[in-house]
């Protein structure tokens, strides 16, 4: 497949694979002779309907204003599903945040919460299977699949008491459109400091609150960042029962996120366990709700 055949409608000029990330999707930067620069993403036809819900949502969020990438073009040739975008211009946040001032970084973050404010507008279908039920199977999964692991965390246990114990506060929770891994690591930083969201491949229907089960990734790089993101999204401290519940999310993602890693390299088992032990640390070993990273006075000392 010449890739320049998928841009007929411009003069290609050049493209290169990008390796970055999980998705398992092929990935292209495209560059027009005109200077256009586009993203190219190639999956499997199994994945059709997904894939196209997905364009679809994008479409829907770009069209209200939203920092996306603009969705442009969906068509299956030879069996695969290509997606093509405009290329986000800027850097990954992850490395431009650690540079910025202080109010800088909880500026950004509560900008982040207002975005996803605005993505979890988007309803779930009416049909949905009730959150309790879809994601009490998912707790009963990430148990079973760290008691089976060959590999344990010091101090595993508290991540499985804590589950156990809270798993009722999933009942009666909402369904929304979510974008499925809402991190620093899929959010880019242009130069004059706008702040883009980009790969929502992962995309799902879930509790709101469920969203920022990745915060941990997050707060390892900014917890300024962090704490502007809940409270922008809540116009507000967030609640304790917010707090409680996204701990939960956490330890269930921490019980999985081991028996995932061996599947892939030592690098992954290693990165997976320090995470583990910020968890513990932050939340002092599972004894406290509110992380450590969560500043109380921010909202106060910057007034963004």
């Amino acid at each position: 497949m010449n890739i320049g055949d998928l841009v007929e409608y411009k003069k290609f000029e050049y493209a290169a694979e990008i390796k970055k990330g999980w998705s398992g999707e092929n990935k292209y930067y495209i560059r027009l002779q005109d200077g256009m620069e586009l993203l190219l993403r190639i999956s499997p036809l199994a994945q059709y309907n997904q894939k196209v819900k997905e364009f679809n949502y994008m479409k829907e969020l770009y069209r209200q204003g939203q920092p996306i990438s603009k969705p442009l073009e969906l068509k299956v040739i030879e069996e695969k599903v290509f997606s093509l975008f405009k290329w986000v211009v800027g850097n990954d946040s992850e490395e431009v945040l650690p540079l910025l001032s202080e109010e800088e970084q909880y500026r950004l973050g509560v900008e982040s919460g207002e975005i996803l404010k605005q993505i979890h507008q988007l309803e779930a279908p009416a049909d949905k299977e009730k959150w309790e039920r879809s994601y009490q199977r998912k707790i009963n999964r990430n148990i079973d699949n760290y008691l089976a692991c060959s590999l344990k965390y010091e101090k595993g246990e508290l991540f499985l008491k804590y589950v156990k114990e809270n798993q009722s506060s999933i009942a009666m929770r909402p369904l929304v459109f979510q974008h499925g891994d809402f991190h620093t690591g899929n959010m880019i930083l242009s130069s004059d400091k706008k702040l883009s969201i980009i790969d929502f491949n992962r995309w799902s229907y879930g509790d709101p609150w469920e969203e920022f089960n990745r915060i941990d990734f997050t707060a390892a790089v900014s917890p300024l960042f962090a704490t502007g993101q809940v409270n922008g999204y809540f116009s507000a401290r967030p609640s304790d029962d917010f707090f409680k519940l996204l701990l939960l999310y956490i330890s269930t993602n921490t019980l999985n996120a081991l028996p995932w890693a061996l599947n892939y390299s030592n690098q992954e088992v290693q990165t997976m366990k320090k995470k583990a032990r910020d968890v513990l640390a932050w939340y002092d070993d599972l004894n406290r709700i509110v992380p450590s990273w969560y500043d109380e006075k921010a909202m106060k000392k910057y007034r963004i």
